[in-house]
């Protein structure tokens, strides 16, 4: 977004016909700028927004996002009002966005922009705000761009143990091997952190809410780790077995599932564990687990296929599916998305299921047809493009050749695109148009 509207300023403040130097966007004035803005849609008024401050203060203080708001609903116009709330604009603005992104997944055609991206493989990535970070195979993680797919930047482990682990956030990007917490502050280069080994038995998987990061271990356990004091805090009985999968809730809620195939909540603040979540088939492994802040709802993949969802409110299960023949690896929704959960795993086929009612609605997996190369000039990465193909209710996966649809071991879903490891030395950015 922002480089975008970079762009846009360099080319104005760059040198005008007969070698004359150009104005900048800043000097054209507020009444030629909103000229100019008049002519773009919602989205891109969205993204102008996000360039600089007096772009903000222009697009949400003028008639702009009033009068497209009036254009697609001219029903709920009120000739008393001059300017709508923030508010209101903002939600209309999200619902909008939600609605673009249900529809590209649904009804919109797909492509597959594939580089290799690490030197031996990746296994976990992780996507957020524009970026994707991948890795876990080797000591390296890297940063790449969602919307060029051009290579950013990597951090590098120290410690004679692979990550295991990790997630990042615009400041941070926290890792975990089997025996170390690492974190590198994203402004500093070496600014690199270690936590001294063994003060947790074998972490398995990790997930962290500002300023703690709770590590599932290999005996059961939760050990609570405060970034701030660089120490372990607390340590929560949590499972009877290995801890496979966890994830914390903005209510402060650690929630974990085990080999054995059960759920654990607990009170990230007191250790009290709250409840015990179970699959009402025989006992399977949990492989992930994912929460949907807005609906409270939390969704799980098993090792035997199933995907799973329960309501954290009332602790109760919604649905049971088995929506894959071998094991779930992964899933994933939007932050803002009550409607759409990925899932991915052994069998390769990327799925988009409904969160309410576990029903398939999508399954793509790659087109055999011709891959067209993308010209690139960026270190580490040669892109191609590869078509996508929706497969049909009724057709058996085992007949797709297995070229065509390599396991999936992570995804993350972003707007209107998911970014796939295979525990392959490449990565896939499925991109879907509306």
């Amino acid at each position: 977004m922002e480089a975008s509207g970079g762009g846009s300023k360099r080319r104005a403040s760059g040198s005008g016909g007969g070698g004359g130097s150009g104005a900048s966007m800043q000097s054209l004035g507020a009444d030629l700028l909103c000229a100019v803005f008049a002519l773009l849609d919602h989205f891109a008024l969205v993204r102008c927004s996000a360039v600089c401050r007096s772009w903000n203060r222009i697009i949400y203080t003028s008639a702009l996002m009033r009068d497209l708001y009036y254009k697609r609903n001219p029903r709920v116009k009120d000739p008393n009002m001059l300017v709508p709330s923030e508010m209101p604009i903002k939600k209309y603005l999200e619902e909008l966005a939600m609605n673009e992104h249900r529809s590209a997944f649904l009804n919109g055609s797909a492509e597959v922009h594939q580089w290799s991206g690490h030197p031996e493989r990746a296994n976990l990535c992780r996507m957020k705000r524009g970026e994707i970070l991948t890795g876990v195979g080797d000591k390296v993680l890297r940063l790449w761009s969602a919307g060029s797919c051009q290579y950013l930047d990597e951090y590098r482990c120290p410690d004679a143990n692979p990550l295991i682990d990790f997630d990042f956030d615009e400041n941070k990007i926290v890792g975990l091997s089997s025996s170390r917490l690492c974190i590198w502050r994203r402004d500093e280069r070496k600014g690199l952190f270690q936590s001294r080994e063994g003060i947790f038995p074998r972490g398995l998987c990790m997930s962290y809410i500002d300023p703690e990061v709770v590590i599932g271990c290999e005996d059961g356990r939760a050990c609570v780790f405060d970034m701030y004091s660089r120490s372990c805090s607390r340590i929560i009985r949590l499972q009877n077995g290995p801890v496979t999968c966890l994830t914390i809730t903005d209510e402060q809620l650690i929630v974990g599932g085990s080999t054995f195939g059960t759920i654990a909540v607990a009170d990230l603040t007191s250790g009290e564990r709250l409840a015990f979540l179970k699959s009402s088939f025989a006992p399977t492994g949990m492989k992930t687990l994912s929460f949907n802040m807005n609906s409270f709802l939390l969704f799980a993949g098993s090792t035997s296929g199933y995907a799973h969802c329960w309501d954290l409110r009332t602790l109760r299960p919604l649905w049971e599916m088995r929506v894959s023949p071998n094991v779930i690896y992964s899933t994933h929704h939007l932050n803002n998305d009550t409607s759409m959960l990925a899932v991915g795993g052994l069998d390769g086929v990327l799925r988009i299921l409904n969160q309410n009612t576990g029903e398939t609605l999508k399954s793509f997996v790659i087109d055999p047809g011709n891959t067209v190369p993308i010209s690139s000039k960026v270190k580490h990465q040669a892109i191609e493009k590869r078509r996508v193909r929706s497969l049909s209710e009724d057709i058996r996966v085992d007949s797709i050749p297995r070229h065509l649809r390599p396991p999936i071991t992570c995804l993350s879903v972003g707007m209107k695109k998911i970014v796939t490891t295979h525990n392959e030395n490449f990565i896939r950015l499925w991109r879907f148009r509306g």
